[in-house]
């Protein structure tokens, strides 16, 4: 089993380098065709983590598999199953991913609602008009309250437009995108008060000891640099950094007890 493993991987790797060398369909083909199971075996593990049929996904596999064949470098030394790996896995995970919703809806719940919709069509035939939740209930062998949560989830798995109107004003209407909040607007003014708060800090210093600030936690010159420019030694601005620091603290803790909650 071992010897036989060994020569298809070699088989395989001659057939990489040699569809690196002159790329075809032909030989990407059977590329395809020696490494299906591979396909396969992820394929079958995803399944069991989704409601998607297994067959899906491996069709949707072989797309992945076909990418990693032609960006795989033989000349690298990877061995080709952990390189097309994650190319196969992705593949299928953006097919889910495309094709989920917000709501995870219980798997019962989604073959529940599959068969009512084939049930409800022959009690509308049957009865000339829409079931009550009673009648599609005692159709599907469910109790009448799951049914209202089956549909309820279905109702609601589907996520909201942004552009849904959610109140009128007079002379327009307030959409649900309007409601949510700007959290990059938010975090941007945010900045801005604490900036503001900080050159407020920062007037109250004296002249060298501000410029020591400046000059280090600014314009990132060392503290010797800043000692030449402004005639003193490094210790000495050092310790008017440290200095100003601690003033620049005491002025704006009582601001900061202002704004809690």
């Amino acid at each position: 089993m071992a010897t036989q493993t060994s020569t298809l991987r070699s088989r395989g790797m001659e057939l990489l380098m040699a569809y690196k060398q002159e790329p075809s369909i032909e030989l990407r083909n059977r590329l395809v065709r020696l490494n299906a199971g591979l396909v396969r075996k992820i394929a079958h593990r995803v399944s069991h983590q989704c409601s998607e049929p297994y067959e899906d996904l491996e069709q949707i596999g072989y797309l992945g598999l076909i990418r990693a064949i032609e960006r795989f470098n033989p000349s690298q030394g990877c061995a080709f199953s952990s390189f097309a790996v994650p190319y196969i896995r992705g593949e299928m995970l953006h097919f889910l991913r495309d094709r989920g919703t917000t709501i995870k809806i219980p798997r019962r719940w989604q073959d529940l609602q599959k068969e009512a919709q084939k049930r409800q069509s022959e009690l509308i035939r049957d009865l000339g008009r829409q079931p009550s939740d009673g009648e599609m209930a005692e159709a599907l062998a469910v109790s009448i309250e799951e049914w209202r949560e089956v549909k309820l989830a279905n109702k609601n798995r589907m996520p909201l437009s942004l552009d849904a109107t959610v109140c009128h004003q007079v002379d327009s209407s307030i959409t649900l995108g309007d409601t949510l909040p700007d959290t990059c607007y938010q975090w941007m003014q945010s900045l801005e008060e604490d900036r503001q708060q900080l050159q407020r800090a920062m007037s109250q210093l004296e002249d060298k000891t501000r410029s020591a600030i400046e000059f280090v936690f600014f314009k990132g010159l060392s503290r010797k640099e800043v000692a030449e420019r402004i005639g003193v030694s490094p210790m000495t601005v050092t310790r008017r950094i440290q200095r100003g620091i601690d003033q620049m603290i005491t002025f704006l803790q009582p601001q900061a007890l202002q704004t809690e909650p």
